[in-house]
């Protein structure tokens, strides 16, 4: 029984919901959306919320919508509700995950629905990649043509040249994450790779190759989050979000203080930490934004997991491989699950709170007790870091 209104706001996940991330050419943005939240809304209990946060980045641009908070609550049965829209470049899930939790620990909102979702594969005439690119600074970066994808190699290129790594010593990121996706039903791509396919794979924007590089995809997954009390009424106090937190920096890599270290992901992990009262010893797995293999080192280094220049070795080492000191995206993350870019940062809290009830499957991390995930927006300028706990 809850006696204080302090304990009414410890934020609890309880249900979840997502579709298989992939190329769904027979299914609408607001058909996934409406999927994934009625499957969260049903694993919760099937109470309606109170409200709803709904991530995505590119409903604009390709599917030509926006509106999409009322637009997805009126179609899964909730019209009437508190309902809004968070964009936040590829940390829009997130971000609003940010949203819904802020809802709830502030006393607003007892059950908030927090939803991400995007729908990417449809496009054509690089309409994905323009959209995309408007999450750099459009004056200095998408002006000249850097996509994404160059963006990373320039990055890439430059961590090569300060610390020595050669291609190869990336490769065992992809490799973990492959291995990973296999016992994910929902991933996008459920098979291992070689070092050898991923030194064979085309080149991108040299040297990021397609190995190196997430897919973009179409998919949407959700959570209910409540209240203590609303948790306890429900049974579902398994999961609870200890700590969140945002952190900003320059959209252009030319205007960061340094380039190859993402500060936005240092003082976001610092502080999410410290809000849970956790150490970064505690964390039993943690959800990296491995849009690219370049963006998983740098993380592991500013995150405090890698002295910097050193964290290539983790992968090969096996640090953060299954069965390592600290797995890292366990369910495949954005490299084998897929990364449709506004639903990313759900998924990564829909797979966080399955570790936690011990109900990953295959994926399971033996033991897991508490996760840290994070996600980001752009090449480090906006990084949204969470961290959950088991009960």
């Amino acid at each position: 029984m809850v006696t204080s209104r302090q304990d009414c706001r410890t934020v609890y996940v309880v249900g979840v919901g997502q579709v298989p991330v992939g190329e769904h050419w027979d299914k609408s943005l607001r058909d996934l959306a409406v999927a994934a939240l009625r499957a969260a809304v049903a694993d919760g209990g099937g109470e309606a919320p109170g409200a709803l946060m709904l991530g995505n980045m590119l409903g604009s641009t390709l599917s030509e919508q926006q509106h999409l908070g009322a637009l997805i609550a009126d179609w899964a049965g909730f019209r009437g509700i508190e309902a809004a829209s968070v964009e936040s470049a590829c940390s829009s899930g997130a971000a609003a995950l940010r949203q819904g939790y802020l809802a709830v620990k502030s006393g607003e909102h007892r059950l908030v629905a927090v939803l991400g979702a995007e729908k990417m594969t449809d496009s054509v005439n690089g309409l994905a990649t323009a959209g995309l690119a408007m999450a750099a600074d459009a004056e200095s970066e998408a002006a000249i043509g850097l996509s994404f994808p160059a963006i990373n190699a320039l990055l890439m290129r430059r961590y090569m040249h300060e610390y020595g790594p050669e291609r190869e010593d990336f490769a065992a990121f992809a490799m973990s994450s492959h291995a990973n996706a296999v016992g994910n039903p929902n991933a996008m791509f459920r098979k291992a790779v070689s070092q050898k396919a991923c030194l064979l794979a085309p080149t991108i924007a040299d040297p990021v190759t397609l190995m190196d590089s997430a897919p973009m995809a179409d998919g949407a997954a959700a959570l209910i989050l409540a209240d203590a009390e609303t948790a306890a009424r429900l049974g579902r106090t398994g999961v609870r979000i200890a700590g969140s937190a945002v952190a900003t920096d320059s959209l252009a890599l030319q205007d960061r203080n340094e380039l190859l270290y993402l500060e936005a992901v240092a003082a976001s992990t610092e502080r999410a930490l410290a809000a849970a009262n956790r150490s970064r010893e505690d964390v039993d797995f943690f959800e990296v934004h491995d849009a690219f293999t370049i963006m998983s080192i740098l993380s592991l280094e500013a995150a405090g997991y890698a002295p910097r220049g050193e964290g290539f070795r983790l992968a090969q080492e096996g640090v953060v491989v299954r069965g390592g000191r600290l797995p890292i995206c366990t369910m495949g993350g954005l490299k084998a699950r897929g990364h449709p870019v506004g639903a990313t940062g759900v998924y990564q809290a829909v797979e966080a709170a399955l570790q936690l009830r011990g109900a990953a499957g295959d994926c399971q991390v033996e033991g897991a007790r508490v996760g840290l995930i994070q996600n980001i927006g752009g090449s480090g300028a906006t990084v949204v870091t969470h961290v959950l706990e088991a009960e």
